[in-house]
């Protein structure tokens, strides 16, 4: 996205020839059927606001607010069943605890009609106007509307819920909270909102099990590397790389407990990664092809051994040509992974329609589905289907000779 391509510079490294561990000695792994597609798409809703007051909303800009039914059908043509969506507490709580769900229960039920498998986000860099951030009144509010939200999907659905209270902890608090990139624009105070975030997060799932005991909650993080320069950088430069781990590790209880953080808050594992993820410290970002890049195997199975927790690729994107050769390489790694051993549950198109850019609304030509038309239809990137047809057939199990592959192969392949 092009906010992240200029602002995401908090990364760090380890060791370039770092070795890993195998996950499991000798064991393919497997996905579980978590999910009801290994392949999923998510739907871009960013709702923050800029620091000239400016607040975006990302699902009413791209119309799939008003186009989810046929957005998840569209999808569905494609093998893709489950998703990453959004909700818009600004929206949702006009005044303090007072709920107006007019925005999402068309949402929700679209999903339950179609059949699709929402991952709901609750915090998307957006809150309502007038609630102080940094207040103990946040994390209060913020459990509230978590709980109040899950009695609504639970009042309209028997399906097991999927939530991701707070999207990408870690990038928030230094964008918004460090770099003063967006609102609170704030300087210097990252690691300050990093622990605020964690206590909502934590507040938000006591809530959210307090309704459903059974609901599923997925923390997506970013994963990166970065490298120093110049050898008097290096120390700094393995601080930040760590930092990529503080917001889970905070979650577990692992790093500042005083937070109340526990096992049970990390269940699911979102790790997302972009094109523009790994660079040296205070410098250019280092790309694909670069001999210096990692390969992103090594990230992702590092990120699975240090939590060994379900995990899947919660984000991952490219614009434009670069669409479908990205799409191929993350799922080369991601397959390397799995023959390794590590036990991906699915791979997340993001975002899966093209939007408007954060900063200056250019058309962002992201998705497999572009722009929605007066009707709600969106064209279809040509380039991402095939490769995506392509990868699902991967998956396949062995058939026997003169077997038709069949639509729902696509879909059900372990």
């Amino acid at each position: 996205m092009d906010m992240r391509t200029d602002a995401r510079t908090e990364v760090p490294t380890e060791g370039r020839g770092a070795t890993l561990a195998p996950p499991e000695a000798g064991a393919r792994g497997h996905s579980t059927g978590l999910f009801r597609s290994f392949f999923m798409g998510g739907f871009e809703c960013a709702s923050f606001r800029h620091n000239d007051g400016r607040r975006l909303d990302l699902l009413q800009s791209t119309r799939h607010d008003i186009h989810a039914a046929q957005d998840y059908l569209a999808l569905q043509r494609h093998g893709i069943r489950s998703v990453r969506d959004g909700v818009r507490w600004h929206r949702m709580e006009t005044s303090p605890g007072y709920y107006d769900w007019s925005s999402f229960l068309p949402m929700l039920r679209a999903a339950s009609r179609t059949g699709t498998q929402p991952i709901w986000d609750l915090f998307h860099y957006g809150w309502p106007d007038g609630l102080d951030i940094w207040s103990a009144a946040f994390v209060e509010r913020f459990a509230r509307f978590a709980g109040a939200l899950a009695q609504v999907v639970r009042d309209e659905t028997d399906e097991q819920p999927f939530y991701c209270p707070i999207n990408e902890i870690s990038f928030m608090s230094w964008a918004a909270g460090q770099m003063g990139h967006f609102y609170p624009s704030c300087v210097g105070r990252g690691p300050e909102m990093k622990r605020q975030l964690v206590r909502a997060s934590i507040a938000a799932i006591d809530a959210i099990r307090g309704v459903a005991p059974n609901a599923r909650i997925v923390q997506a993080e970013p994963i990166y590397q970065v490298y120093p320069e110049f050898p008097k950088d290096a120390d700094e430069a393995a601080v930040q790389y760590r930092a990529q781990y503080e917001a889970c590790d905070m979650l577990i209880g692992k790093m500042a407990p005083e937070l109340g953080g526990a096992p049970a808050y990390l269940d699911i594992l979102g790790v997302n990664y972009y094109p523009y993820n790994q660079w040296f410290l205070n410098g250019r970002t280092i790309f694909l092809g670069d001999p210096l890049y990692r390969p992103f195997r090594q990230l992702l199975t590092q990120a699975w051994q240090r939590y060994r927790r379900p995990i899947f690729i919660a984000e991952t994107g490219a614009e434009a040509d670069q669409r479908a050769p990205w799409f191929n390489y993350v799922c080369d790694e991601s397959f390397a992974a799995m023959d390794a051993g590590v036990p991906l549950e699915g791979i997340c198109l993001y975002p899966v329609t093209d939007y408007p850019g954060w900063d200056n609304d250019r058309h962002c030509e992201t998705g497999l589905l572009g722009y929605a038309a007066p009707d709600g239809t969106r064209e279809v990137c040509s380039a991402v289907a095939d490769a995506l047809v392509a990868q699902q057939l991967r998956r396949l199990p062995a058939r026997p000779p003169g077997r038709v592959l069949e639509f729902a192969d696509l879909r059900v392949a372990p």
